[in-house]
């Protein structure tokens, strides 16, 4: 998955995540744990790559062949939360109370389309 997409996905989790809390926190939302967990292992079976071991593979062996094939894709998901986590920061930090964070999101979200952010920034 391309680092422009991946930070599309993440964006969307974060928006859809606050959705799930506004409508738990209303009461329109008895299952709201299982919901959000999901969405969760929505973005984390699109994202991270299978892997195959073989049987006779020493526990060394292993353990190289996860962190080769999860390496890149998790470093990828945790640049794309702190992205997010920083764009929300700077307009709280910022006192910015004409957006709301869904609208931070959606501003990012634009970005990232306009490839403010692909694969060599």
């Amino acid at each position: 998955m391309e680092r422009a997409e991946v930070l599309k996905r993440v964006i969307g989790i974060l928006t859809e995540a606050q959705e799930i809390r506004r409508a738990a926190e209303a009461g329109e939302d008895d299952d709201s744990p299982d919901t959000e967990a999901g969405v969760i292992n929505q973005l984390l079976n699109e994202m991270l790559p299978s892997i195959s071991v073989p049987a006779e593979s020493s526990p060394q062996e292993v353990a190289r062949l996860v962190a080769e094939a999860l390496g890149p894709a998790l470093h990828t998901m945790v640049s794309g939360f702190s992205l997010a986590f920083t764009s929300l920061a700077m307009a709280h930090d910022a006192g910015r109370t004409d957006m709301s964070s869904v609208e931070v999101l959606q501003q990012l979200a634009l970005e990232v389309e306009a490839g403010t952010y692909g694969e060599n920034s």
